[in-house]
């Protein structure tokens, strides 16, 4: 049945598409596309345009909705701080949990090393980031079925 909740978990699973689609996007589609036609000056200009209006979104859009969202859902399924260390549901969401507090701390140290000139630690953070969303997103899998 389809009714409120439905609605949040929807709105919190788009989040999610929003997120890791953005990332696999740059990642995959524009970043290599950029680093082949255009030239180094131009590439960079365009890329720290995308990532900054990248950002601006996660921190304006993105992050409050998954919180706000993710906190109604636990709250509705009866999670507390003490639920998260039980086997199943508690343990998959606690790490769910860490692994996306993992994942913005990467992608705040991204955009902190891209404005500070230290593009292979700026890389490996992305790197590190977009790996983190991927398992983000393995153990909400996990989370429906637990």
């Amino acid at each position: 049945m389809l009714g409120w909740w439905s609605l949040v978990r929807a709105v919190h699973v788009f989040g999610a598409i929003f997120w890791v689609g953005g990332e696999l996007v740059i990642s995959a589609v524009l970043l290599p596309v950029v680093r082949r036609r255009l030239e180094p000056a131009l590439g960079s200009y365009l890329l720290g345009a995308v990532g900054r209006r990248f950002a601006v979104l996660t921190v304006a859009a993105f992050l409050p909705l998954q919180v706000i969202t993710g906190l109604a859902l636990a709250w509705h399924k009866g999670v507390t701080i003490e639920s998260l260390a039980d086997p199943g549901y508690g343990r998959i969401l606690a790490a769910k949990l860490v692994a996306f507090s993992l994942v913005m701390i990467a992608a705040g140290g991204h955009g902190w090393a891209m404005a500070d000139g230290k593009p292979v630690l700026a890389r490996s953070l992305a790197i590190g980031s977009l790996f983190g969303s991927l398992v983000v997103v393995v153990l909400a899998t996990a989370l429906a079925t637990a």
